[in-house]
C-alpha cells in the first residue's frame, strides 16, 4: 500500500507543478497586456515561469525513464488482493441457509460453509477429497467431478450418499463449473434427501408386496384348483378301498399331503388378504383362554407362556380361527427366538386414539382399538432384517426349518380383519409385535359361508343341479361326488353353455353350482340372466378366490351361499344338502 500511495502523490505533485506553470503564464498575460509600462516586472515573471517549466521537465523525464509503472506496481500486491477478496467472499457463504461447498479442480474441498459442515457432521472439510465423503448412487463422484471441471457438461444435480454419525444420509449433489476469485473451480450443492429416499423405498416396498400378493393370489387360486381335483378324486378312490386294501396307505398320503398343501395356499391367500373370512363380533379374553393349553404344547417345556388377561376387554370382529392362526405364528416365531428358554407375553388393553397415528409405513386412524401385544426374551430382530419380515417366502431359518410364510400370514390376515400390525425390536433384547383392531360396538351380519354341513341338517330330498365349472378334473369329481349322493346332475363348462342349456332344456333345476372366475361370461353373469327364467332356484358359488373378490359383483344375487376350493367331497356334499333342504 505504501507503494500505492508513494506513486500517486507522485503522480500528484507533478499536476500540482503543472497548474501552477499555467497559472504564472495566464497571470503574465493578465498582468502585462492592460499594462504595457510594467516592463521592469517581466524578468521576475519569467524567471518563475522558466523555474516552474524546468521542474516540470525534470519531473517529466524522470517518470519517463522510470521503470515502474503503475501496473508494475500493483502487481505483486494481487496474490494479496485475491486472498483477502476470496475471505470476503467465503464470509458472505458461510450463513446462508444453503449447504455450499467449494472444490478445486482435484476434486478436494477448499471451503464449506456452515450448513454443509452441519448437514456432513463435520467441524471441518477442507482438503478432503469430496468424492470419498459422498459416494454417487448413479455415476461416481470423480467423474462427475472430472466432466465437470473441463467443462463437458452443464449443471447437473444427482443422488449421493454418505455416512453421518453412523447413519446413512441421502444427498441431492449439484455442480456446476464457476469462475471464483483464484480463477475456476467447482461449486456443490447439497440437499438433504434422506426423508424423500425413505418414502420412496417404502412406496417401492408397498408396491412389491401389492404385486407379490396378487401372483400368490393368482397362484393360490390355479393351486385351489388342482387340489380340490386331486383331493376330490382321492377321496373317491378312498371310497372303494377299505383301510385293509394296500393301496388305502398311500392313498392317505395323498390326502393328507393335500391338505397340507391346502394350509399352504390358505397362507399365501392370507397374505394377499383374498382369503374367505367368516367373521363375528366376540370378546379376545374368551379366545385366548380357549387357546392357552395349545399355545403351552407349541412352546415345549423351556418356554413358558404367561397371558395377561383383562377383563374389560372391549369386542372385536375377527374371524377366530384366523386369529388363533396369528398368535400361534407369532408365539412360535417366539418360540423359535429363544433356543435356550424364556417366557412369552400376551398382553391386551383398550386403546383410544384421539388423533391419527403414524408409524412405520401406516397411518392408524383416529378411534378405538384392541391392542394385542406378544413380547419375547429372544435374540430380537437386526434392523437390517426388519424391513423384510412381512415379505413372503423370506425366513432367517435353515432349509426344511420354515416356509417363510409365518409372518407374511400374520400380517395378511390382520389387514384383511382391517387391522394393522407394528414390531418393535432390538438384537439381544427381544421383540414385540403388536396388532391394532377396531372395537365393534354392536354385532353385525356374519358371512354365509358354509364350508361344512352342520350336525342335525336333515337329508335334503334329491333333486336337479346344474354344474358350472371351466376346471374339467375339478368339474368330474364334483359331478360324481353329486351322483354318488343320488343328485341328477348337468354339466357346462362354461357360462354361455349354461344360458344355453338352460333355453333348450324344459328341467325344472333345483340349484345352480358355479365357479366365480370363468373365461367369458362369469358366475353371477350368467346366474343373474338365469334367473330370470327361473327365480326360484338355489345357487351356490364356488372359488379359489376369497367371498369378498366378487362380493359387488353380486349384490343382487343375495341368497347365494359361498364354498371356498378347495373342497372336499363332505364338505360339497353337506353345503348341497343344506341348501337344498332350507
Amino acid at each position: 500500500m505504501q507503494e500505492i500511495i508513494k506513486h500517486s502523490g507522485f503522480k500528484v505533485y507533478q499536476q500540482f507543478l503543472l497548474a501552477v506553470t499555467i497559472a504564472f503564464a495566464i497571470g503574465f498575460i493578465a498582468f502585462m497586456v492592460p499594462h504595457p509600462d510594467r516592463l521592469w516586472a517581466m524578468p521576475w515573471w519569467l524567471g518563475i515561469t522558466a523555474f516552474v517549466v524546468v521542474c516540470s521537465i525534470i519531473l517529466l523525464k524522470r517518470q519517463n525513464h522510470s521503470q515502474e509503472t503503475p501496473q508494475q506496481v500493483m502487481e505483486p500486491l494481487k496474490p494479496l488482493d485475491r486472498r483477502v477478496e476470496t475471505i470476503y467472499s467465503d464470509n458472505l457463504l458461510e450463513n446462508l441457509p444453503v449447504a455450499l461447498i467449494r472444490l478445486s479442480n482435484s476434486g478436494a474441498i477448499e471451503f464449506a460453509n456452515l450448513t454443509a459442515r452441519q448437514l456432513l457432521g463435520r467441524e471441518q472439510l477442507s482438503g478432503i477429497c469430496f468424492a470419498e465423503l459422498v459416494e454417487g448412487l448413479g455415476r461416481s463422484m470423480r467423474e462427475r467431478l472430472q466432466q465437470v471441471a473441463t467443462g463437458n457438461t452443464g449443471r447437473t444435480a444427482e443422488m449421493g450418499r454418505c455416512m453421518v454419525n453412523g447413519n446413512e444420509v441421502f444427498l441431492q449433489v449439484s455442480l456446476m463449473k464457476v469462475s471464483y476469485v483464484e480463477g475456476d473451480c467447482c461449486m456443490a450443492i447439497l440437499n438433504d434427501k434422506t426423508e424423500l429416499k425413505m418414502l420412496e423405498a417404502q412406496f417401492v416396498q408397498s408396491q412389491k408386496m401389492e404385486a407379490v400378493g396378487q401372483l400368490a393370489g393368482g397362484v393360490a387360486h390355479d393351486f385351489n384348483n388342482l387340489l380340490t381335483a386331486i383331493n376330490g378324486h382321492s377321496e373317491l378312490l378312498l371310497l372303494r378301498h377299505k383301510s385293509g386294501d394296500p393301496d388305502y396307505g398311500d392313498l392317505i398320503q395323498i390326502r393328507q399331503n393335500t391338505i397340507r398343501a391346502a394350509a399352504l395356499v390358505r397362507q399365501l391367500l392370507a397374505f394377499s388378504r383374498k382369503q374367505t373370512l367368516r367373521p363375528k363380533v366376540v370378546s379376545l379374553v374368551d379366545t385366548l383362554k380357549e387357546l392357552t393349553k395349545l399355545l403351552n404344547r407349541l412352546l415345549g417345556e423351556k418356554v413358558t407362556l404367561i397371558i395377561e388377561e383383562n377383563s374389560d376387554l372391549s369386542p372385536v370382529r375377527v374371524d377366530v380361527q384366523q386369529f388363533e392362526q396369528v398368535i400361534m405364528n407369532l408365539v412360535v416365531n417366539a418360540r423359535d427366538a429363544m433356543p435356550f428358554g424364556g417366557k412369552v407375553h400376551i398382553s391386551t388393553i383398550n386403546l383410544e386414539l384421539e388423533k391419527e397415528l403414524t408409524r412405520d409405513r401406516a397411518t392408524v386412524p383416529a378411534g378405538h382399538y384392541v391392542v394385542v401385544k406378544v413380547r419375547d426374551e429372544g435374540c430380537g430382530i437386526p434392523p437390517e432384517i426388519m424391513p423384510k419380515i412381512f415379505e413372503p417366502f423370506y425366513t432367517t431359518k435353515r432349509v426344511g426349518e420354515g416356509t417363510g410364510l409365518g409372518l407374511s400370514t400374520v400380517y395378511g390376515i390382520v389387514k384383511q380383519t382391517g387391522g394393522f400390525v407394528f414390531v418393535q425390536s432390538k438384537p439381544d433384547c427381544g421383540s414385540e409385535f403388536e396388532i391394532y383392531l377396531p372395537c365393534q360396538k354392536t354385532e353385525m351380519p356374519i358371512s354365509q359361508t358354509i364350508t361344512k354341513p352342520e350336525k342335525g341338517i336333515k337329508e335334503a330330498k334329491k333333486g336337479h343341479i346344474l354344474l358350472v365349472e371351466d376346471e374339467t378334473s375339478v368339474r368330474s369329481f364334483a359331478a360324481r361326488a353329486l351322483k354318488l349322493k343320488g343328485y341328477s346332475v348337468t354339466e357346462a363348462c362354461s357360462g354361455e353353455e349354461a344360458l344355453e342349456i338352460l333355453s333348450q332344456s324344459k328341467t325344472q333345476f333345483d340349484l345352480f353350482i358355479s365357479d366365480v372366475i370363468m373365461p367369458g361370461i362369469n358366475g353371477p353373469g350368467w346366474v343373474r340372466q338365469a334367473l330370470k327364467t327361473h327365480p326360484d332356484t338355489k345357487i351356490v358359488f364356488v372359488s379359489g378366490y376369497s367371498e369378498d373378490a366378487f362380493q359387488d359383483d353380486r349384490k343382487d344375487i343375495s341368497e347365494a351361499s359361498f364354498l371356498p376350493k378347495p373342497f372336499s367331497l363332505v364338505s360339497l356334499t353337506g353345503i348341497v344338502a343344506e341348501v337344498m333342504a332350507q
